[in-house]
């Protein structure tokens, strides 16, 4: 195939290639027709699928093969077509490393067509609006090559990490396992808190607390603070005794009275991982839900007139930075909304040590639409997660919070007791924003009429047993947290890291939090075994600096993957050249058959225990582990059943599969049916079946029609209409009290019973 002749339309209409096919209509509306609007629909090239397509030349240099993805030869096509009609090229990525290598990927493609390669500019924007994107275009530059190999030197690491250890955890524990440069860390995080879990020691202490009545009957509750001047440690139900014992005799008065301001400040704005974080927090959104739901707030969603509107600036980044117009912006709404108690004399800045900078702080784009103003317009969803956002970049320029704080201390003998009390003065970023403050000392009334040296008279002196409680296993947001406060990964990287230890089966949620599997603490202890520097939390986060440094140009890309892959090469050969056997993990439970020891084994269809002794005893089971990692076995479920299969009238048997026990024809692979349990209602949107399906995060009930018809129920099902609304069905709900209602699942409606107390909720 002849190569394309170069040309260019010199007074043709200008090409403005994004990354999301959902900013085309976005922008279309402010560029007119001068502009021809195209989407690479993301990434256009990339290593090829079955070779590592990273070599070595003779001098040392690595060379990086490229090839276009499978679905993306005719959007590539049909970008340099419309190009070589075209007078201009915008190259308009996101503005980050993965944006770049787009703009770079696809501009080398189109200058093999192009007549004119100074005609094909890159440009970004931060947020989109009309302003931005001609400031953007009247801004032209070239494809930032050190943001390239900044990308580059990270696609390699991963590539060497995930081509080259992947299969070998393949031979020694099971097929279709992936180790990767920055999961593995965090899997080690969640492994290495597992650890401290099991090991924790809990360590019995003791508290006393007093009520003390002033001569005007008021009483102030306060809690034992020093012993003899001294801080005291209670260990013991005795040692506190003592003490009750020993306040009886002591006569009591009011020492010390402390009454001081204290400001509490707003937070800075959003940038991703606090937004995850907040977002995880406040609404229970899934770092992955977050991060989905912004990206549509970001690209446009249709208001008033349908033409879609972009509401938050680009949501991955690290910078903590506010634009000029935005701070002029919204402090002038501060001070028209709220009034001029509430706006600083000037305006607050933020910044993040370390932060790359590229693109602002998370932030509206227009501070005047607010949330209630377009709640109608978005999902609800959507609608909280701007508020969030709103909320939280409007408070970040407010006053401070301003509090009456006192603090009394009564004396009694060598007993010292503390009482702290705080009012509220003055809300400032408070009366848009709450913020939980977790390190807040206990709040107690303290009464007007105290006045030092007051005597007071002690009354219900008091102890309380305390343990002391092991750290609590990791969430999606306290995991981003630590992986940010150590330096592993980036803000783009958040959500597929905690997506894939998931998908691996690496760990399970329990509670939302994260416990490893036993495959996942398998993989994890041969990696920090065999490829250290693999699961190093201060070597990676030494590498996310390097990789900084690469894009700032201050370090060679190739200087800092071939000082990284000397080490892993010598350390990957010694481990691949290890026998191959395959990871067994001995327990203490004897097989039922033959006495010897368990071994927990990993298989397709996840984690199981199997004899010791294999081949000579095949006897398998799956189990179950507590928190304190006892192992039970689950009694085998192949029982036949009573239901007949529908194809050939055979009993039904019980099998266990991945996601749990299933009901299946006995002759199979003859007949393949798999019963599946259905509602008595049709779907209430399609009128199909609604079946019970099953993944690894549990069961939900779905439209048989999927994916024509997505119609889901997520939990237990009650199938009786609504008496209020006429609901086909009513959710089942645990409360947190531990009762169970009857729930219609139309919040608009409204309707819900107790229909069992917290003794017999579980029946």
């Amino acid at each position: 195939m002849g190569r394309r002749k170069k040309t260019m339309n010199e007074k043709g209409p200008k090409l403005l290639i994004v990354e999301s096919p959902a900013k085309i209509k976005t922008i279309s509306k402010f560029l007119g027709k001068d502009f021809r609007i195209m989407s690479t629909f993301g990434h256009v090239m990339d290593f090829p699928e079955r070779r590592l397509g990273v070599a070595f030349t003779q001098d040392n240099k690595i060379e990086l093969e490229y090839v276009p993805l499978k679905t993306k030869s005719t959007t590539i096509n049909d970008i340099c077509k419309q190009a070589r009609e075209c007078s201009e090229v915008f190259l308009a990525s996101d503005p980050d490393r993965e944006g770049e290598i787009i703009s770079w990927h696809i501009g080398q493609q189109i200058e093999k067509v192009f007549a004119d390669e100074s005609k094909i500019h890159r440009i970004t924007f931060n947020e989109i609006t009309k302003p931005a994107i001609i400031e953007a275009i009247k801004h032209k530059a070239k494809v930032d090559i050190n943001k390239v190999y900044a990308q580059q030197a990270r696609r390699v690491l991963d590539r060497w990490v995930g081509y080259e250890v992947s299969p070998i955890l393949w031979k020694k524990i099971a097929k279709g396992l992936s180790a990767g440069r920055v999961q593995s860390v965090a899997l080690l995080l969640v492994c290495d808190r597992e650890q401290e879990i099991q090991t924790f020691k809990p360590e019995e202490h003791w508290s006393i607390h007093a009520q003390f009545m002033l001569s005007t009957k008021q009483v102030l509750s306060a809690e034992l603070f020093k012993i003899s001047s001294k801080a005291f440690k209670l260990k013991n139900k005795e040692e506190a005794h003592k003490v009750l014992n020993a306040l009886a005799s002591e006569q009591f008065a009011v020492t010390k009275i402390t009454d001081k301001k204290r400001l509490k400040n707003p937070q800075p704005p959003f940038m991703t991982s606090t937004l995850q974080q907040d977002a995880y927090n406040k609404l229970g959104f899934a770092v992955e839900k977050t991060m989905k739901i912004a990206q549509r707030l970001y690209e446009g969603v249709p208001l008033a007139d349908g033409s879609p509107e972009a509401l938050i600036t680009y949501m991955r980044t690290d910078s903590l930075r506010i634009a000029d117009t935005a701070l002029s912006a919204v402090r002038e709404f501060i001070g028209g909304e709220y009034g001029k108690d509430y706006l600083p004399k000037s305006a607050f800045t933020y910044a993040k040590k370390g932060a790359q900078d590229a693109h602002e702080a998370i932030r509206p784009i227009d501070v005047r639409i607010t949330p209630t103003q377009i709640a109608r317009f978005l999902s609800p969803d959507e609608a909280k997660l701007y508020t969030l956002i709103w909320k939280r970049f409007v408070a970040c320029q407010m006053e401070a919070a301003e509090y009456f704080q006192r603090q009394v201390l009564i004396d009694g003998g060598k007993f010292t007791f503390k009482a702290t009390g705080s009012t509220l003065m003055f809300d400032g970023f408070l009366k848009v924003y709450i913020v939980e403050d977790e390190e807040e000392e206990e709040n107690v009334k303290i009464p007007k009429e105290l006045e030092e040296k007051m005597p007071l008279v002690l009354q219900k002196p008091d102890s309380k047993q305390h343990f002391t409680q092991p750290p609590p296993r990791y969430t999606e947001a306290s995991l981003v947290k630590e992986l940010e406060k150590k330096g592993v990964g980036r803000p783009s990287t958040y959500a597929a890291i905690l997506s894939t230890i998931q998908k691996r089966g690496y760990v399970d949620k329990e509670n939302k939090r994260f416990m490893p599997t036993e495959l996942g603490k398998a993989v994890t202890e041969m990696l920090v075994k065999n490829l250290p520097d693999i699961v190093n939390v201060n070597f990676t986060a030494k590498m996310e600096d390097s990789l900084d440094k690469i894009e700032q140009g201050k370090e060679n890309r190739d200087n800092v993957l071939l000082s990284f892959y000397e080490k892993f090469k010598e350390d990957l050969e010694k481990f691949g050249g290890q026998e191959a056997s395959r990871k067994v993990i001995v327990t203490d439970v004897p097989c039922p058959e033959c006495g010897s020891p368990l071994a927990i084994r990993f298989g397709r269809t996840g984690e199981f225990l199997g004899c010791s002794k294999y081949p000579e005893c095949k006897f398998t089971s799956p189990f179950t582990r507590d928190e304190q990692g006892k192992i039970t076995l689950i009694e085998k479920t192949a029982a036949e059943s009573e239901l007949t299969c529908p194809q050939c009238g055979k009993n039904l048997v019980k099998k266990m599969g991945k996601f749990g026990p299933f009901l299946s024809c006995p002759g199979y692979p003859e007949c393949k049916y798999i019963h599946q349990e259905k509602l008595k209602m049709p779907c209430p949107l399609c009128g199909k079946a609604v079946t019970k399906r099953r993944w690894r995060g549990g069961s939900f009930w779905g439209c048989s029609g999927y994916p024509t018809c997505k119609f889901a129920i997520f939990g237990a099902v009650h199938e009786e209409p609504c008496p209020k609304c006429a609901s086909p069905y009513l959710l089942v709900v645990k409360n947190k009290d531990g009762s169970t209602s009857h729930v219609c699942p139309d919040k608009a409606c409204g309707y819900s019973v107790v229909i069992a107390g917290p003794e017999s909720a579980d029946t």
